[in-house]
């Protein structure tokens, strides 16, 4: 049986996948894209129904292209996001080839490149690139055993409210998915709880620019790795809606009540860390900082924005921050149900490569890796904070197709025939 050759092989068909597509190309680098389902299958199936991006359309996308007959300061839903990749992919005719997996990838024997098991065959590439994003194994915390009569599911399997038996619903985890997913289902009806960590409270917008905008005029996007002490913190914004900034005050307002992290669970009893008021707190002061941060800039570069007081005005301190629950026993809650949004881990098991350390993380200096041939793209804080954004990972791909595209050339290499000499 043949096997097929190619020079790059990008693995994943996402928003990385076709970014690396079209900056290869623009090196000329011969390359082959394979997707396991569709083009940008995880917007359409996985994520809840009513997602819609958390940035506005003028600046979640690739410069090449806007979203058609969209404002630009709207936040799309998550199936024209997926429409927008597939457009895109067409626009610059990238050579993606879906249905097919990738089983395995090693090293060929006493030469350069890998032999790639696929569903639809082997091939052979000289270079590889794993784009196969952030968000690949849903991470739920063994607390509440399978074995009860609770529904527990993840944020990446939820969908709607349909979903869920009657009773009250806890939600673990307040980043955007889960405050986005308690907001809807509080209003919904159901009864909620949420389970409030460390935490980012960004504004959604300040003195009529969006939150993205001041990341990018105050250089934040450009940050290369989070602070110190800040590496457990989920960043809670939101484009619902319209867009609104998310203020926990509000939503214990209307109906939600607050509890620390989630630590443990016990004879039907869920426990909680004696910490929502600290989150809450420091939450703020992060909110409060970038405000400041905003209007310092206003004043030193004499900008025309309008004042936004109202920004700076909290509500009052929930009851339930005040006086916190540290323990609920579910039944007595009417609690029926736990939504789990505990994040991603990355499976690069496919991988046999030498490219990754103890922890089963990539080695690799923004995509490239410690093991020659081999790059990542759509890595969480790849190069900079926006290397998991649509933006920011269109960037993080021109720096690796440019490194495949040098690589190229020092391997096409020869030296001049020495002359002969004429008789």
């Amino acid at each position: 049986m043949s096997i097929e050759k190619v020079d790059t092989l990008v693995v994943g068909a996402g928003q990385a996948g076709v970014a690396m597509s079209e900056h290869l190309t623009r090196n000329g680098v011969p390359h082959l894209v394979l997707e396991r389902d569709r083009i940008a299958e995880r917007w359409r199936t996985g994520r809840w129904d009513s997602l819609v991006a958390n940035g506005p359309a003028w600046h979640d996308r690739f410069p090449g292209l806007e979203f058609a007959d969209t404002d630009p300061d709207a936040f799309v839903s998550k199936e024209s996001v997926a429409d927008y990749f597939v457009e895109y992919a067409n626009l610059i005719d990238a050579p993606i080839r879906c249905g097919v997996e990738v089983k395995k990838a090693e090293q060929l024997a006493n030469r350069a490149g890998f032999r790639v098991e696929t569903s639809d065959g082997v091939i052979e590439a000289k270079s590889i690139v794993a784009a196969t994003g952030a968000f690949q194994c849903p991470v739920v915390p063994p607390v509440v055993p399978k074995e009860t009569d609770i529904v527990q599911m993840h944020s990446f399997d939820y969908r709607n409210p349909g979903q869920l038996p009657d009773g009250a619903v806890m939600v673990v985890g307040a980043g955007s998915s889960g405050v986005q997913i308690a907001d809807e289902l509080m209003r919904a009806g159901k009864k909620v709880y949420l389970s409030v960590g460390p935490h980012d409270r960004p504004p959604r917008a300040y003195r009529g620019r969006d939150n993205v905008w001041w990341l990018g005029v105050l250089g934040m996007w450009d940050a290369a790795a989070m602070k110190p002490g800040t590496e457990r913190f989920t960043i809670c914004v939101s484009g619902a809606r319209g867009g609104h900034t998310v203020d926990f005050r509000d939503m214990a307002a209307q109906g939600i009540t607050l509890v620390g992290m989630t630590q443990k669970f016990e004879d039907g009893v869920l426990s909680f860390a004696a910490d929502l008021a600290e989150n809450v707190a420091n939450g703020d002061a992060g909110y409060l900082s970038m405000l400041d941060a905003a209007d310092s800039y206003v004043t030193r570069n004499g900008l025309d924005l309008p004042e936004d007081p109202e920004a700076r005005d909290f509500g009052p301190v929930p009851e339930s921050v005040n006086d916190p629950v540290l323990e609920l026993n579910l039944v007595e809650a009417s609690i029926n149900s736990i939504i789990w949004a505990t994040g991603f881990s990355q499976d690069f098991s496919w991988l046999k490569v030498d490219a990754f350390d103890e922890a089963g993380k990539p080695k690799h200096q923004k995509g490239v890796s410690s093991e020659l041939g081999v790059y990542f793209l759509g890595l969480p804080w790849q190069s900079c904070r926006g290397s998991t954004f649509i933006w920011g990972v269109w960037h993080d791909a021109k720096h690796v197709a440019d490194h495949i595209a040098t690589q190229r050339k020092y391997l096409e290499y020869k030296r001049p025939c020495e002359s002969v000499p004429q008789s």
